[in-house]
């Protein structure tokens, strides 16, 4: 397939079902779909969300995990000119409803897996004029027959550039989610910038969860090339390891906490020979980690440093400077050189001056696939686009020979196991405890999750307050990827003069001796 050529999710499936017909699409367990046959459930979905009255640019809302239905959704969205939103499925049903809710969806698709979430939230809908579930229906439309009860052709209503195709929801500094708008040209800037070495003969494994753009920005880019794409539910180590040999996979994208997994688990009689290339990325490695998974698959790796924000395209250390004991080894520390049409620089966030190199600052990126804006928040959305397509990335760094050198985070984001967590949000959450009089939330070293949250808490006095209590309370509201994984009481948390928490001053002491501020 030509990927010049393809100019929204309508011509990866219309082309791919012209080109390669009855050939596999997508494989998942014992079910394997052709392209054909995913244009015509596509097809069908399409006419199942028109008979909903879902238009162009409407909201389709998707909670599950990784799943064959999910493209399904995509294409079939994509047809209606709409735009898909899958949720995070580990999310606590609160933090569910008001993604949906925000995202203004007409339509919600969601697995039986999920119906205790459905069921605390549903009455709290406020757009949603469809509940589709997955499998046992109960009370709701089955999706099967929702689907099923239309033809395979469809209209297919027009669409622009500037239409979105994906609403991707990343954690806010505020504590609210915010609706990264990915639109038509954003893929197609990410579709042109990128050499990952895929085309028709490539078998793509897409196991990172669909509601990451490392998941469905990934798997859309192997489809948009002709690729196979082999998907598990949910990650399983060991049969991930195995199905790499079943599949023969060629691709694959993981984060660093994946690759840490591959190491631990048994792999002796496995054949990962078939694999070419794998991709890293959403949190730093360590270069230990990085030359044995190098020693365990034997094949080219590159790194891939990018935001949802910028449709997953930013920076990649390509192969050929994944040199471990040789003369190019320093680069292991860096993120790479910015992709094709990327423009880089690195800000005083004081003076919004260029620094020059070697000099640590703030990453700004200019680039195609810089996402349209945040979903109805015009503040967030100026606050990270300053202007003049430029994006800030919240990330410090400093350049050196074209090479980029992540050093720290600006915000005060943790990246724990690849999940971006935003401090405000847990904070937000433990101050509604009646026995919490202030508290702080930073990220310290983790050798398994890169990175965990560690809550600092005064509490109330005279308020007696276990760690074990204070995490329980946590988990009823957050999910579980948010909930710190340690609790400190301490007597003062260090403030600036207008109230700010000084983060940093918290962080340093855990930090100490690492030669980044992240891990």
């Amino acid at each position: 397939m030509n990927l010049l050529e393809i100019k929204s999710f309508t011509d990866v499936i219309t082309k791919g079902a012209a080109e390669k017909g009855e050939t596999e699409m997508v494989i998942m367990g014992d079910e394997r779909v052709t392209w054909a046959e995913m244009h015509r459930r596509a097809g069908r979905v399409a006419n199942a969300l028109a008979a909903e009255g879902v238009g162009s640019q409407d909201r389709v809302a998707y909670i599950d995990k990784n799943a064959i239905e999910y493209f399904e959704i995509v294409f079939g969205s994509g047809f209606r000119n709409a735009v898909t939103v899958a949720v995070n499925w580990r999310l606590a049903p609160p933090e569910m409803a008001y993604i949906v809710n925000n995202s203004e969806a007409r339509v919600l698709i969601v697995h039986e897996e999920f119906a205790e979430h459905l069921a605390a939230f549903e009455g709290d809908l406020e757009h949603v004029t469809r509940i589709v579930v997955i499998g046992d229906a109960g009370s709701h439309v089955g999706y099967a027959d929702w689907r099923d009860a239309h033809d395979d052709a469809a209209e297919v209503l027009p669409s622009g550039d500037d239409d979105v195709g994906m609403q991707l929801y990343t954690s806010g500094t505020t504590g609210l989610p915010k609706g990264a708008q990915l639109t038509n040209s954003n893929f197609q800037a990410l579709f042109e910038s990128v050499d990952w070495n895929m085309d028709d003969d490539s078998r793509n494994m897409a196991i990172m969860p669909l509601f990451h753009i490392a998941g469905s920005g990934w798997a859309l880019f192997g489809m948009a090339n002709g690729a196979t794409t082999i998907m598990m539910r949910e990650l399983d180590p060991v049969a991930a390891l195995q199905l790499i040999e079943a599949e023969a996979c060629t691709h694959a994208i993981f984060v660093p906490a994946v690759l840490q997994f591959f190491l631990m688990v048994p792999s002796d009689g496995i054949d990962l020979s078939s694999m070419k290339y794998i991709a890293y990325g959403a949190s730093p490695i360590t270069e230990d980690v990085l030359v044995k998974s190098m020693e365990q698959f034997g094949c080219e790796y590159f790194q891939v440093y990018a935001m949802t924000e910028t449709c997953g395209g930013g920076t990649t250390l390509p192969p050929e400077d994944h040199d471990p004991g040789g003369p190019r080894q320093h680069l292991l520390r860096s993120a790479g050189k910015p992709i094709r049409g990327m423009e880089m620089k690195i800000i005083d966030p004081d003076t919004g001056d260029t620094l020059p190199d070697g000099e640590v600052g703030e990453v700004w990126m200019r680039h195609g696939g810089n996402m349209k804006g945040y979903w109805k928040m015009p503040e967030e959305t100026a606050k990270t686009m300053p202007g003049d397509g430029w994006l800030r990335t919240g990330d410090a760094a400093y350049m050196e020979d074209g090479y980029l050198y992540i050093h720290d985070r600006v915000k005060d984001m943790i990246i724990s196991g690849g999940e971006n967590v935003y401090p405000a949000e847990i904070e937000n959450a433990l101050m509604a405890h009646e026995g919490i009089a202030d508290v702080a939330v930073i990220g310290v070293p983790d050798e398994r999750w890169g990175e965990v949250g560690k809550a600092l808490v005064i509490l109330v006095p005279d308020v007696e307050l276990t760690p074990d209590e204070i995490l329980a309370y946590a988990r009823e509201r957050l999910a579980g990827f948010k909930v710190p994984k340690t609790v400190d009481f301490v007597e003062a948390i260090p403030r600036n003069p207008s109230g700010k928490i000084l983060k940093r001053e918290l962080r340093d002491p855990y930090w100490e001796g690492h030669e980044r501020k992240v891990h």
